[in-house]
């Protein structure tokens, strides 16, 4: 539509409907988010006041191959650094998830890290592996036997709750105080691809090997904050860790001729490696590309025979919250020294020749890359190992140690080992996800207990930043807006601040979803400046410290100077996608006051109106006046749209009482639309508008998401243009993950697809026919 418009009578309104109930979507977050105090601060940083506990942790532990079993004791040097006087301590006890009565256990549907306690349903149907999965468990004989636990020599009291044991302490833990304590333990190690899980063991048909991975492998302290106290949530599955950084001394007594990766650094080389070895790992330090430390030669030959005899290997590691290894005689070992700005770091990888060539080609030098990355967005990597195991753990991580699949598939036939693109990129994209948790959430260590999104939709965001760095076209998963449409269209969801353990579609919630929030954050609202800066600035602030949602968000909008909680609120804590329409578009000319101009413009106006069918037909009428010309006089020669004397003079003194910059805008001939948009899905979002102009030039005109604070549902915007508009198309570049693309477009854009035509094929059930089927013979027979 196109309409006239007096200059000085122009008047719009942003909002439409003002009578519909006001729904703010720009109220701030004071009454969601914990109010600020001496330990938080409002800007998001830790307060004056900040303090976290500390656990240390001296430990010995023995690996009985034959029987894929554990035996440790360890001694855990707890420091109270809380205000609070505490009258006893809570410890994990993860492996319990393994016991057959665990609670995990009892509501385990499929053997699987995201489906620990999700129903199905029988008609589903259940996979061999996971009917197996189900059947082992009611077998497997898992969990922590404690042996022992004491002070000074004597016996502390304690009792095992489920995934949780309580210690009683002899006297209160005063503010500033530490205690001092033991327990021995032992538990069975699970096959990790029959029962599933973080950690296991995986068997070698072929050289009746097995490659063993292990963590949440002790008895760990839970952690206890000020936000929360003692974190009490059990162990079901989903639900991460929330854990104290401390020391390890750690000394782990394998068979002799298996090889350990660890975290931490080692203390006794020239006890555990040979002198080959030890002059092969120096010379990795500086290498420009990985040096192998064990070849597969020597791990294929190691395969072959077995050492009755043990080695004890010796690590420590500082300021970690978490400790795990692996250890077989299959490993290959390769290495790679990273050294820039406060980075000095040894990359090193431990596979199994299965996984060769694939992870002889990658995976160390995934780890540099993940490393120089992350330090590029967060901080710089300050632990002396960065370390990358194949086993059967698809991707988990732990400080300085991950253990990631996947391998090249192996023809049964030929035996040639190949591998797809998508198996290639796999393998990149988990070490870089793995190795990067180390950041997030091994270093800015927030409660994964209870916030999954704060580890994994963050790192899974710095993942995807990582991956398109690593070659044009890298194909991520995650992170991508356009990647997260289809979850954002299904009823299946729960916001993104849901319990780890409440959490449905868990790769959807707790990455995509989050990683994708931050890029349209980065890209869309922000830029990345802005971002960049700001989400530095959280990692600074929190490094070995213990961030909560609240601190995230703040931290956001404190160092990029941005009012974000309209962003917070609707992406975080709701379900509400993203669906803005393109409703309607009127054309505005801003009127001259000129007669010649003016009244050709309306007649114009008219005249392409259509013609009515009435009128279309009497045109072939014959008509008196033409029949009698003398009938004709002025108004057959002039209508409303003759421009008269008395017109010319009033725009002549209209035009003498204007000021110079007056009659210089109305010489401007400025093309102006009224555009309509509908807020569809309810999240609100900034509007990206590509215009398209009669001359064929496009451009981008982008308006802050505050275009719909006074009304979130529908809004008008005005639109200035040099020249007539012939397209407009909101987010053309699908930055904004909206869910129907379809609506907008002015004038609308046809959708494509395709319709796929089949030949009706009618196989219905025949007893007879199948009954008289000639019977298969056995070829083995």
């Amino acid at each position: 539509m196109q309409k006239k418009l007096g200059l000085l009578a122009l008047c719009l309104t942003v909002s439409a409907y003002a009578a519909e109930p006001f729904d703010d979507k720009f109220r701030q977050l004071e009454e969601i988010l914990p109010t600020p105090n001496a330990y938080r601060t409002a800007s998001g940083a830790p307060g004056h006041a900040y303090w976290q506990q500390r656990a240390d942790y001296t430990i010995s532990a023995s690996l009985d191959e034959a029987k894929r079993a554990i035996t440790g004791s360890e001694q855990i040097t707890y420091h109270n650094n809380s205000p609070d006087t505490l009258g006893y301590l809570w410890v994990q006890l993860d492996q319990n998830i393994y016991r057959k009565d665990s609670d995990a256990r009892m509501m385990l549907t499929q053997p699987s890290r995201e489906a620990w306690s999700k129903p199905a349903s029988p008609e589903d149907g259940y996979k061999f592996e996971g009917m197996r999965g189900i059947l082992a468990g009611r077998e497997f004989d898992g969990g922590f036997k404690i042996k022992a636990v004491a002070a000074g020599g004597q016996p502390l009291k304690y009792v095992i709750n489920r995934t949780m044991m309580r210690i009683d302490l002899p006297q209160p833990l005063k503010s500033g105080e530490k205690f001092v304590f033991n327990i021995d333990w032992s538990y069975n190690i699970n096959e990790q691809k029959v029962l599933g899980g973080r950690s296991g063991y995986e068997h070698f048909d072929e050289d009746k090997n097995d490659l063993f991975e292990i963590a949440q492998w002790f008895p760990r302290m839970a952690a206890y904050y000020d936000v929360y106290g003692w974190q009490h949530k059990q162990f079901l599955g989903s639900g991460e860790f929330t854990l104290e950084f401390g020391d390890y001394d750690v000394q782990l007594t394998v068979p002799a001729d298996h090889v350990v990766a660890s975290t931490g650094a080692l203390q006794n080389p020239n006890e555990v490696l040979s002198a080959t070895q030890r002059q092969r790992l120096e010379k990795a330090r500086t290498a420009t590309a990985p040096v192998v430390i064990v070849t597969q030669e020597e791990a294929t030959q190691a395969e072959k025979s077995r050492s009755s005899s043990t080695k004890t290997w010796h690590f420590k590691a500082s300021n970690v919250r978490d400790f795990a290894w692996a250890s077989s005689r299959k490993f290959i070992w390769d290495a790679q020294g990273y050294k820039k700005d406060s980075t000095d770091v040894l990359a090193m990888s431990y596979y199994p020749k299965e996984g060769n060539p694939l992870w002889g080609k990658y995976s160390t030098q995934a780890i540099i890359h993940t490393i120089d990355k992350y330090n590029k967005y967060s901080f710089d990597y300050p632990y002396p190992t960065a370390i990358s195991v194949n086993g059967p753990v698809g991707g988990m991580e732990y400080p300085m140690i991950s253990f990631n699949g996947p391998r090249p598939t192996k023809d049964k036939k030929t035996g040639q080992l190949t591998w797809s693109q998508q198996t290639e990129h796999g393998l990149i994209g988990v070490i870089i996800h793995e190795v990067g948790h180390n950041y997030y959430p091994m270093i800015i260590n927030s409660d994964e207990r209870q916030w999954t999104w704060m580890d994994e939709g963050l790192n899974t965001f710095v993942q995807y930043l990582a991956e398109q760095e690593w070659e044009d076209g890298y194909p991520s998963r995650r992170g991508e807006p356009r990647n997260i449409v289809d979850y954002m269209k299904s009823r299946n969801q729960v916001p993104i601040m849901t319990n780890s353990e409440s959490v449905l579609q868990l790769g959807n919630n707790a990455y995509a979803k989050p990683a994708t929030g931050l890029n349209i954050l980065r890209e869309t609202i922000l830029g990345r400046e802005l971002f960049d800066y700001a989400f530095r600035e959280y990692a600074q602030r929190w490094k070995f410290k213990r961030p909560t949602p609240a601190d995230f968000f703040r931290t956001m909008e404190d160092a990029s100077g941005t009012d974000l909680d309209w962003f917070w609120r609707g992406w975080f804590y709701t379900t509400d996608p993203v669906d803005i329409s393109v409703d309607g578009i009127t054309e505005y000319g801003v009127s001259t006051k000129n007669p010649e101009t003016e009244k050709a413009w309306k007649k114009a106006q008219k005249d392409a109106q259509p013609v009515s069918l009435s009128e279309q037909r009497n045109k072939a009428l014959p008509k008196r006046v033409d029949a009698h010309p003398e009938l004709k006089d002025f108004y057959n020669e002039h209508d409303e749209f003759t421009v008269t004397n008395k017109d010319r003079n009033a725009y002549a003194e209209a035009v003498e009482k204007l000021e110079p910059w007056e009659k210089q805008l109305l010489a401007q001939g400025k093309h102006l639309y009224l555009v309509d948009f509908s807020n569809l899905g309810g999240m609100v979002m900034p509007l990206v508008l590509e215009i398209e102009l009669k001359s064929g030039k496009k451009y981008i005109e982008r308006i802050p998401a505050e275009v719909w604070r006074y009304s979130s549902k529908k809004i008008t915007k005005l639109i200035v243009t040099d020249e007539p508009m012939v397209g407009l198309t909101q987010d053309p570049y699908w930055e904004t993950a909206d869910i129907d693309t379809s609506n907008n477009s002015w004038p609308r854009k046809v959708s494509q697809s395709r319709l796929e035509l089949f030949k009706t094929e009618r196989d219905r059930n025949n007893l007879m026919r199948d009954f008289n089927t000639p019977l298969k013979k056995d070829e083995k027979k």
